[in-house]
């Protein structure tokens, strides 16, 4: 299983290789209705996901499914505008499939971003958090199965996958442009149905700040790989169990787009400052 997988990201790889003009320094994953925070690329290739050979689709109508390259600020690009999610049916190893292309690729550095429910009591619809850490509730994790020694070690260390240096920089980048920014534990589940009164209760109490159906699994692979993460969520609602109200998709969207441009603020100057 695992050598056919390293096998479909080396072709992967290779067919992106010989279309492409640079390889990649940065990568960026984008989540729903932030596909369009690529927008400061200067793109100089462009692939639906559809045509890499092995490539998980996107089922989601929020996400574009297109893999962007080009320039940022004098670096070299590689931007996923959609992801993919444990909840459309896919393996671990499906979901983390592009963090093994990037890393293929030689990328160093991964920007993650999503939408997620807020949990603390302080946040608001459209505020932007720095994720300073995660709580793996999916039951999944995509290094189940034997390793891959070339790509990484039997038992990553994950007390620290976030990097440090990142979030300071997107801190201070904030404070400069006036973009508040907030700070706190990404909770992922595999979804796709919303959180209950009681399930946003316990997520509390253990910790968590935010709730989503993403990230961590690429974040693992990518603490795998040794590749540097900063996780960012747009928080699009908030959760208060004691007064339950709905969320749905369209206004998600709408908070998500509203805070596309600063969120994309923050990243054009973190990847400037790298």
């Amino acid at each position: 299983m695992m050598k056919n997988y390293r096998h479909k990201a080396a072709e992967a790889t290779d067919f992106l290789i010989t279309h492409i003009q640079a390889p990649p320094q940065i990568g960026l994953i984008t989540g729903t209705g932030l596909g369009q925070s690529a927008a400061s690329m200067d793109i100089s290739a462009s692939f639906d996901y559809k045509d890499i050979p092995h490539f998980p689709l996107s089922t989601v109508k929020s996400h574009l499914g297109r893999l962007v390259f080009g320039d940022m600020c004098g670096k070299q690009i590689m931007a996923m505008q959609g992801r993919i999610h444990l909840y459309e049916g896919y393996s671990p190893l499906e979901v983390s499939f592009p963090i093994r292309v990037m890393q293929e690729l030689g990328v160093k550095t991964v920007i993650i971003s999503n939408a997620a429910g807020g949990l603390n009591s302080k946040f608001r619809a459209g505020d932007i958090m720095i994720i300073l850490d995660h709580i793996n509730l999916t039951g999944s994790n995509p290094l189940i199965g034997p390793n891959e020694d070339d790509w990484g070690i039997r038992f990553p260390d994950m007390s620290r996958p976030y990097d440090q240096d990142l979030m300071e920089l997107a801190e201070t980048i904030g404070k400069e442009k006036g973009i508040a920014l907030q700070k706190g534990v990404y909770a992922g589940l595999k979804g796709p149905s919303l959180e209950t009164p009681a399930e946003v209760r316990y997520l509390r109490i253990i910790g968590a700040d935010a709730v989503g159906f993403s990230t961590v699994q690429e974040v693992i692979a990518a603490v795998h790989a040794r590749i540097r993460v900063l996780g960012m969520s747009i928080i699009t609602n908030t959760h208060d169990p004691d007064h339950p109200a709905s969320a749905t998709v369209e206004e998600v969207l709408a908070v998500a787009n509203e805070a596309a441009p600063r969120l994309e603020a923050v990243i054009k100057d973190v990847v400037n400052r790298i």
